[in-house]
């Protein structure tokens, strides 16, 4: 059989002990009374008053042991989270309704916390990660070249190694810095109505050369010669260059990257679909948190920071919308998100060129 919880057995014990102290006090005066007036025969009114009395008595001790308990129980658990321990969580059940939506509240709240403590010691050590490989990339190879180490006829490829980290350095700060826009409520959005289509389009120019190179073809499926959506355009572009990019850099030689936009019950949706690597299915749920990388993407992307997809997610929820992601490994990988659709022929509206 499961024992009681200490504190349990104390309060019962206090609450017979009050109640046996009641009884005593009032058999105490009773007979004070009595032996002081002189009265052997007391009248039924003089007990009835003592009775109320020692009811009120037991009655106000159960509610202040039925209350006291619960009490005692948050106050030890909000000492334990205090002191650091986010473990702790009050049993709800058999409890009465106010106490167990405070109990349930409270949990809540420590769940919240716990989740926040991970979400900053992965964060720090991410970025300590993230940014201490490349310093000792740089530091290495300066004091190599330096002390004579590296002869001059090879400084220029190390060099190379150095510009390249740096840049690294920099597109990690850009990012963290981008990201932490979106970690506050209320995330300003500069909203117009502008079409898509070309947004698309325009995106598209800025990968001519690195296709080329990787001979990565672009299929375009667009609905309409314009699609009209009201949303923060630099936001999206930046979202559809985030996603483009990493269709590309997980695509294979000689495939194809297909963006397709479609129209559904008010909504556009807005589809990058690639023909490469494809995500694990035991990282599906990951690959929105910030500096997570797939094995296989670590092999592939050099120069990523793990924190392209998690601004594409911050940025499209501060729209109010959603993006998903369908992922077949060795098939590729396809990635959808929403914007609201604009009829500009009966909104009404002003459109951005």
């Amino acid at each position: 059989m499961k024992k009681k919880p200490f504190i349990n057995l104390s309060i019962r014990l206090r609450f017979i002990f009050m109640i046996m102290s009641e009884l005593a006090c009032v058999s105490l005066i009773s007979w004070l009374v009595m032996d002081v007036l002189h009265i052997s025969d007391v009248p039924n009114i003089v007990w009835i008053i003592l009775a109320s009395v020692t009811a009120g008595g037991v009655l106000n001790n159960f509610l202040s042991i039925r209350y006291f308990g619960p009490v005692l129980k948050l106050k030890k658990a909000m000492q334990q989270v205090a002191e650091g321990d986010f473990s702790v969580r009050l049993e709800t059940e058999k409890q009465m309704k106010e106490i167990r939506d405070i109990y349930s509240n409270f949990n809540l709240m420590v769940q919240e916390l716990e989740a926040t403590e991970i979400l900053q010691t992965d964060f720090v050590s991410n970025v300590s990660h993230d940014f201490r490989s490349p310093l000792t990339s740089i530091k290495g190879y300066a004091q190599a070249m330096a002390d004579g180490t590296i002869p001059p006829e090879l400084q220029g490829k190390y060099l190379d190694v150095i510009i390249f980290e740096s840049e690294r350095l920099e597109k990690l700060t850009q990012s963290l810095l981008e990201l932490n826009k979106y970690g506050t409520k209320g995330t300003y959005l500069d909203l117009s109505v502008f079409d898509l289509n070309a947004l698309i389009k325009r995106t598209l120019l800025m990968f001519e050369g690195r296709c080329k190179e990787k001979m990565v073809s672009f299929h375009l499926i667009l609905t309409g010669e314009e699609l009209y959506v009201k949303a923060d355009s630099a936001k999206i572009d930046q979202v559809m260059h985030n996603l483009v990019d990493n269709a590309f850099k997980f695509s294979h030689s000689n495939s194809e990257i297909t963006i397709e936009t479609t129209l559904r019950n008010g909504k556009v949706f807005v589809s990058v679909k690639d023909q490469g690597i494809g995500i694990p299915k035991e990282s599906i749920g990951r690959i929105w948190e910030r500096f997570y990388k797939t094995d296989a993407s670590r092999g592939k992307d050099k120069k990523g920071t793990g924190l392209g997809l998690a601004i594409v997610k911050e940025i499209v929820h501060a729209h109010h919308e959603n993006i998903n992601v369908i992922s077949t490994e060795g098939v590729g990988t396809e990635f959808i998100f929403t914007l609201p659709y604009i009829n500009v022929d009966t909104d009404f509206v002003s459109v951005d060129s």
